[in-house]
């Protein structure tokens, strides 16, 4: 990932001020508050459930720093709905932008689908993992 700083403080930087700028939100009925992180959790399932928005991010997984119109001649469907697509991505946090001059570059941003997969695939698969060393100390201490 890329900034306008280059420096890896520079980056950090950038990544937190992403994720922590968000407040919390009320649902439509304005009774049930919900956390920061459910809401960042949300956001992130929402753009990674279309196939579109994935797609968007395997291009800036290949090469990073693409401009919309390089991503829109990969996609059958107007720039405009690209651009709804990555800002939505943005939203997210699995996307940042960077000026420079006229164009604007965008950047994939791994940090919330780690963050997704700490939180949500880490704990499922602890116990097969945990269950499948044990098994392999067992086999192995009985040759």
């Amino acid at each position: 990932m890329r900034s306008c700083d280059h420096t890896l403080e520079g980056c950090l930087l950038r990544v937190a001020r992403a994720f922590y700028h968000r407040s919390s939100r009320l649902t439509g009925d304005h009774i049930v508050t919900y956390g920061e992180e459910d809401m960042d959790d949300n956001r992130v399932f929402k753009a990674l459930a279309d196939s579109t928005r994935r797609f968007l991010l395997d291009r800036l997984f290949k090469r990073d720093g693409r401009t919309l119109t390089e991503l829109a001649s990969e996609l059958d469907m107007t720039r405009f709905g690209v651009m709804k697509h990555l800002r939505l991505l943005e939203d997210a946090g699995l996307v940042v932008t960077r000026r420079s001059g006229r164009e604007k570059l965008h950047f994939l941003n791994p940090v919330p689908i780690r963050l997704i997969h700490n939180r949500w695939i880490d704990k499922y698969t602890e116990r097969q993992v945990s269950a499948l060393a044990n098994l392999k100390t067992e086999l192995e201490e009985k040759k």
